[in-house]
């Protein structure tokens, strides 16, 4: 129905071209901005009702108190990988998480993890690489979330989370154990829920249109033959190179695969295709425009090359082995 609604206000009423590079973008920032604005207010929500009833005191003691050997690390991986997310929406669980008192090492397990692997980017890449490649991108997003999550979480970043976030942090417990003893049912509580869901959709929008505006120029007018132009050939700096050029764009897992598709077809290596594929959908310049909110730019900084040189790391391994 967004899509439906897209393609009515760009196409019919405002009698854009759908063939053109505006028409192209102002249809993806239409159905972009719509679905994720949605998605963070739905989210927002759901998240509010899990720490009104869900003990999140007690999970955050449970991974703070106990020796789990890394498997809190993989257990936020997971759940991120089954979570049909992409970046940008990923971001309300985040500040849920973080709000929730949850280790930020934890929090970025996640974060990294849940636009990476969804099933139905799964579903899409055993159809098109076969289950050898799909299952060893699968194996490969979820150790990034924990490898990454882990080293993030060693480095003590919590001070460079932004003075908003470090405001939730403040006045969160109280509210929490207020709520926790409550005997209010869900339909009492559910306007406030939905107002502090609201204040944090208002909170992100600005970075949401700005992040979407950039996502949605690039998605118009930079054709594909760009990219394939440079990251053809066995060269050791086509893997970096396409770590370059994949984070300014932004897509999901599921709308990227027919790109990898034709990147393999018209001769760059799977590694390459690959690499490119992960940071796209979880390095994107219109997610680090939205994470803005809630880190300052040394700890968007840290993330990204962080992650940016895992993933460089993988797409070496995926072209030796694949």
């Amino acid at each position: 129905m967004i899509q439906q609604f897209a393609d009515w206000l760009i196409y019919d009423i405002c009698g854009i071209d759908a063939t053109t590079h505006l028409g192209e973008a102002l249809n993806f920032f239409v159905y972009d901005t719509l679905k994720i604005i949605m998605l963070l207010f739905v989210i927002s929500i759901v998240m509010g009702i899990i720490n009104a009833y869900f003990p999140v005191e007690r999970l955050r003691n449970f991974l703070t108190s106990r020796k789990l050997y890394g498997m809190q690390y993989l257990l936020a991986s997971l759940f991120g990988a089954i979570t049909p997310f992409c970046s940008c929406s990923s971001i309300p669980l985040f500040i849920g998480f973080v709000k929730g008192g949850i280790p930020l090492g934890v929090t970025f397990s996640f974060l990294i993890t849940s636009p990476l692997v969804n099933e139905v980017a799964v579903a899409m890449f055993a159809g098109t690489f076969g289950w050898k490649v799909t299952a060893v991108y699968v194996v490969s997003g979820i150790c990034l979330g924990v490898i990454g999550g882990y080293v993030l979480g060693r480095m003590r970043l919590e001070k460079n989370l932004s003075p908003w976030v470090q405001q939730m942090l403040q006045t969160s417990s109280i509210p929490q154990e207020e709520m926790e003893a409550s005997p209010s049912s869900l339909i009492g509580r559910l306007p406030q829920i939905a107002k502090e869901a609201w204040g944090i959709v208002r909170g992100v929008l600005l970075y949401v249109i700005i992040g979407i505006g950039i996502g949605a120029a690039i998605h118009g007018y930079v054709p594909s033959g760009f990219f394939e132009a440079y990251l053809s050939g066995e060269h050791w700096y086509a893997v970096p190179l396409a770590v370059v050029l994949a984070v300014p764009m932004y897509a999901n897992a599921a709308g990227i695969v027919p790109v990898v598709q034709v990147f393999v077809a018209k001769g760059v290596a799977l590694g390459t295709a690959l690499a490119f594929m992960m940071s796209v959908v979880g390095l994107s310049l219109p997610e680090a425009t939205m994470l803005k909110k809630v880190m300052n730019m040394k700890l968007i900084g840290i993330f990204f090359g962080t992650i940016a040189l895992f993933i460089i790391l993988l797409g070496w391994l995926f072209n030796m082995v694949l």
